[in-house]
């Protein structure tokens, strides 16, 4: 068992070292086992906590389904994975002389 539970910055940098080895979404699950392997149950209530803030950022998107939900509509099974960009690419915002 830990000593102490992991602090939010450690729990969100472990999510974010983890989505960035991959191109694919990860299960919630996978970030705390990382940073407790005998006891990770415990810490999914923190690491969904970590999910929403990192949303609320920018930094991560959470899914159900497979399709983005917002923070607030999260329950049941979820995964997660980096923000995407927009689509169509950078640099193709308004036209110029929008009114």
């Amino acid at each position: 068992m830990s000593r102490h539970t992991p602090g939010p910055e450690a729990i969100e940098a472990e999510m974010l070292r983890r989505l960035d080895a991959t191109a694919k979404s990860i299960c919630p699950s996978e970030v705390a086992r990382g940073l407790e392997p005998e006891n990770w149950r415990p810490l999914m209530h923190l690491v969904r906590q970590a999910a929403a803030r990192l949303s609320v950022a920018g930094e991560v998107e959470i899914l159900r389904k497979g399709k983005p939900i917002p923070p607030e509509a999260m329950h049941g099974v979820i995964r997660l994975r980096r923000k995407r960009p927009p689509a169509g690419g950078a640099g193709q915002g308004p036209a110029e002389g929008e009114a």
